[in-house]
C-alpha cells in the first residue's frame, strides 16, 4: 500500500516507483525501476511528441483559414468578386474555423497529455505487479509477462486520436461550435471574459454531444480488430504463443484504461485541467489584443484571426509546450496519477 505524505501530491512517477519497487530486493527493483524509466521514456520522447506532431499537421490543415481570408481580400479589390451572400458565408466559416482549431487544439492536447499518463501509469504498476507473482520474487511470469514489443504496442494508441478519429473528432467539434456561435455578429463586440465563456460554451457543448463517456471512442479503439493492427510487431522472432500473450495483455491494458477514463476521478481533472488551460489561453489573447477590461471589447471580426492563431502554442511539442507542462505540475492531477499507480482504482 503507497503511504501518502503532507507532500505526496507533487511525488513524480520515478519516486513511485523507487517506493513500491524497494521492497522486492535492490537489484530485481532496479532492473524494473530501469524498465519502467524506459517505458516512460519512450512516451515522453516518442509517443506523445509524435501524436502532438500527427495532431498539429491535420487540425492546422483541416482548419486552415488562409484561403478563406485572401478569398475576402480578392472580394474587396474586386468588388465583382464575392457576392453579399458569398462573403457573409466566408466570414461565416472564418469565424467558426477560427474557434474550432483553437478548442479542438485544447481538448485534444490536453486529453492526449492525461491519456499518455494514465497509459504510462497502468504499465508501470502492471511490470511491478507482473514482478511480485514472480517465483520467489526473483523473475516473471511468462504466461503473465507482456515483451517489449507489447508496450510499445500499447503507447502506439496514443495514435489513434491524431490519425485514426481526427476528421470525427474536429466535425463533431465543429457542430459544437456552430450552434454556439451562431447567436454572436461578426459586428459584436467582445471582450477577454466573453471570449473566455464562449469557449467553455464550446466545451461544454461538445461534451454534451458525448453522451455516456462517448468521447472515450476518439482516444481508445473500441473494436478487437483495431486492437490487433495496433500490435506492431513482426512474426519474425516471435512464437504464437508470445504474440497471443501480448494480444491478450494488451485487451487487459486497454480495458483497464477505459475504466479509469470513464470514472468520475478522471473527469474531475480533465475539467479542471481543460479550465485552467482555458484561462492560460485566454490570458494569451489579452496579452496580445490588450482588448480593455468589459463592457468593452473588439468587434468579433477583428478577433477571430487572434482566436485561430491561439491554436498553435497548444499545438507545440511537448518539451516546448507551456501547456502540457502546466497540466504536469497540478496537484490534483500528481495526486490522481499517484493512487492510481498505487492501484487504488478511481470510482466509476
Amino acid at each position: 500500500m503507497l503511504i501518502l505524505t503532507g507532500q505526496g501530491e507533487h511525488m513524480l512517477e520515478k519516486d513511485r516507483a523507487q517506493f513500491l519497487f524497494v521492497s522486492t530486493g535492490y537489484n530485481h527493483s532496479n532492473r524494473l525501476q530501469e524498465h519502467f524509466e524506459k517505458v516512460q521514456s519512450i512516451c515522453d520522447t516518442t509517443t506523445l511528441p509524435l501524436a502532438m506532431h500527427q495532431l498539429c499537421e491535420n487540425i492546422t490543415s483541416q482548419l486552415d483559414i488562409s484561403k478563406l481570408t485572401d478569398k475576402l481580400r480578392q472580394g474587396k479589390a474586386e468588388s465583382s468578386a464575392l457576392t453579399p451572400k458569398e462573403k457573409y458565408d466566408t466570414w461565416e466559416e472564418i469565424k467558426i474555423k477560427s474557434f474550432t482549431k483553437t478548442v479542438s487544439s485544447m481538448w485534444a492536447m490536453t486529453l492526449l497529455s492525461l491519456y499518455t499518463r494514465v497509459q504510462v501509469t497502468i504499465l508501470g504498476r502492471h511490470l511491478y505487479l507482473d514482478f511480485a507473482r514472480g517465483t520467489h520474487g526473483a523473475q516473471l511470469q511468462e504466461e503473465s509477462t507482456f515483451s517489449e514489443n507489447g508496450h510499445k504496442s500499447f503507447l502506439t494508441t496514443a495514435d489513434y486520436l491524431p490519425t485514426g478519429k481526427i476528421n470525427a473528432y474536429i466535425m463533431d467539434m465543429q457542430r459544437a461550435a456552430t450552434e454556439v456561435l451562431k447567436e454572436k455578429k461578426l459586428k459584436d463586440l467582445m471582450s477577454t471574459d466573453e471570449v473566455l465563456q464562449t469557449v467553455l460554451q464550446i466545451l461544454d457543448m461538445f461534451m454534451s454531444l458525448c453522451e455516456d463517456n462517448s468521447w472515450i471512442k476518439y482516444l481508445i479503439p473500441d473494436d478487437a480488430s483495431v486492437q490487433a493492427q495496433l500490435m506492431a510487431v513482426s512474426t519474425s522472432g516471435f512464437d504464437d504463443s508470445s504474440l497471443l500473450n501480448d494480444f491478450r495483455k494488451l485487451e487487459q491494458l486497454m480495458a483497464e484504461t477505459r475504466v479509469v477514463l470513464a470514472s468520475d476521478d478522471f473527469r474531475n481533472i480533465m475539467e479542471r485541467s481543460l479550465r485552467k488551460i482555458a484561462d492560460m489561453v485566454i490570458e494569451d489573447l489579452a496579452a496580445q489584443t490588450g482588448i480593455p477590461s468589459p463592457p468593452s471589447g473588439l468587434p468579433l471580426a477583428t478577433l477571430l484571426p487572434r482566436v485561430a492563431h491561439l491554436s498553435l502554442p497548444l499545438l507545440e511539442e511537448p518539451n516546448k509546450n507551456k501547456y502540457i507542462q502546466m497540466i504536469r505540475s497540478m496537484p490534483e492531477v500528481e495526486l490522481f496519477y499517484t493512487f492510481l499507480y498505487a492501484n487504488m482504482p478511481p470510482e466509476t
